[in-house]
């Protein structure tokens, strides 16, 4: 399958850009790139909970949002163009108290000026990768200059 990025990066220099950002400190590191998908981690401990000691459907949306960004970024070309999120849709389906959670965004249009994808997360340790949240991200995509 040909890949749909348009700029070549890697794992490393993703996580690196993270620092001093919401990323690092809830712990989500991007662990994969494939031709038409990005994948990441994120831990579930105290970082992410909520007080019922479950994921934080937030902490769930910041992961969700933060895929879909990421990939719309490396689809326009992050040096050309600029890349917002408009609208983010979640629906959580199952709770996970600890662990690791892994998301998945692939898209769904990547046009010139929008881009929607679907996020998927899912608790690591489930071989059935069966999803806790389902997403939508919508995103706009600007020229750099604007």
């Amino acid at each position: 399958m040909k890949s749909i990025w348009k700029t070549d990066v890697d794992i490393q220099t993703l996580n690196a850009k993270s620092s001093k950002t919401i990323h690092h400190s809830l712990g989500i590191q991007i662990t994969e790139i494939g031709p038409d998908y990005l994948q990441g981690t994120m831990p579930v401990d105290e970082r992410t909970h909520q007080p019922a000691g479950l994921l934080h459907g937030g902490a769930s949306a910041v992961l969700a949002e933060s895929l879909g960004s990421i990939a719309s970024l490396l689809v326009a070309g992050p040096l050309e163009k600029s890349c917002v999120g408009i609208e983010l849709n979640l629906s959580h389906l199952r709770g996970v108290r600890s662990g690791q959670v892994t998301g998945r965004a692939t898209p769904i249009r990547a046009g010139q000026s929008l881009h929607v994808w679907e996020i998927k997360i899912w608790d690591s340790s489930d071989a059935e990768r069966k999803p806790i949240c389902i997403s939508r991200l919508t995103v706009m995509v600007r020229d750099r200059s604007s």
